[in-house]
């Protein structure tokens, strides 16, 4: 049985894009990729990892980047491992998220906290003194942040991986979108009826073609390595397989179960290559409600 390593966010910031930084996951379960943006005259940090310990890491490297230039921080979901160290950033920073981001981590944030301390030893360390803490900004639709010579654009895309999905687009350049792609690893289908069914995979395939569209150079995964805008069609091109097939096998009269078991075990074929096939039965599961609906 594999051993996951503990959710700790580690090593240097790299340069992905000229004043763009990611501190990679390295694939470490449970870490995402963390971003630092530095402007002529603020810098926007984007994710803290898992809990205090995490975001106090997250927050010194980007003082090394920032020096004194004002820091904000955004999410790009309210998940423990994206958003759950944000407290080291009160008074630090300036916090932003979405309106729904604000009223999905208020409805859900115990409950998740309480479920992430299950998974492991290791994770419920990181999790003990976490404190969920409100943005200092909200906004609706669309944000924009000047850093001095550096546009930062936050949209809400939600509903998708979660209900209130964000994602941010540097100079229309480089693309980092949380947990709506990752690198080599079977999409995070978060369905866990009756507590958590807001994910929408009908919706998630538009934002996919919605941000294919964008034409982004650069785009940083959720987890997985910073990688190019073919990702997004690789991440649309598996849902669109899985929605057909969960519609297709409930209309021959599969029950939820049997249409997982058969999808997950042609994607494993078909996606050799990915880690965490855990993930694939929810999606399909997922996409089988939904087609009943």
């Amino acid at each position: 049985m594999r051993t996951s390593p503990p959710p700790i966010v580690r090593g240097e910031p790299v340069e992905v894009s000229d004043g763009v930084y990611v501190i990679p996951d390295n694939r470490v379960e449970l870490v995402p990729n963390v971003g630092i943006v530095v402007g002529e005259h603020a810098a926007l940090v984007i994710d803290t990892g898992i809990g205090p310990r995490n975001g106090a890491y997250v927050l010194e490297r980007a003082r090394r980047l920032a020096g004194e230039r004002h820091l904000y921080l955004t999410v790009t979901h309210f998940h423990p491992e994206h958003g759950f160290g944000a407290q080291v950033f009160k008074g630090a920073a300036t916090i932003v998220y979405n309106a729904a981001q604000r009223a999905e981590l208020h409805r859900k944030g115990a409950a998740y906290i309480d479920m992430f301390k299950g998974l492991s030893p290791a994770v419920a360390a990181e999790l003990e003194d976490v404190e969920l803490v409100d943005p200092d900004l909200v906004y609706e639709g669309e944000a924009e942040i000047d850093l001095g010579g550096r546009k930062v654009a936050l949209r809400a895309v939600g509903p998708a991986h979660t209900g209130s999905d964000q994602v941010i687009v540097i100079d229309d350049r480089v693309l980092f979108g949380g947990d709506l792609f990752e690198t080599r690893i079977f999409p995070i289908a978060p369905y866990f009826p009756p507590h958590d069914v807001d994910v929408d995979g009908e919706r998630w395939m538009g934002v996919l073609d919605e941000l294919i569209a964008l034409g982004a150079e650069v785009v940083v995964p959720g987890h997985g390595e910073v990688t190019g805008p073919g990702l997004l069609g690789d991440v649309r091109d598996y849902l669109d397989y899985v929605r057909g097939e969960a519609g297709r096998l409930r209309a021959a009269g599969a029950s939820a179960d049997e249409a997982a078991e058969v999808i997950d075990k042609e994607a494993r074929a078909r996606w050799s290559t990915w880690e965490r096939p855990e993930w694939i039965g929810f999606a399909a599961r997922a996409f089988y409600d939904s087609a009943g609906r």
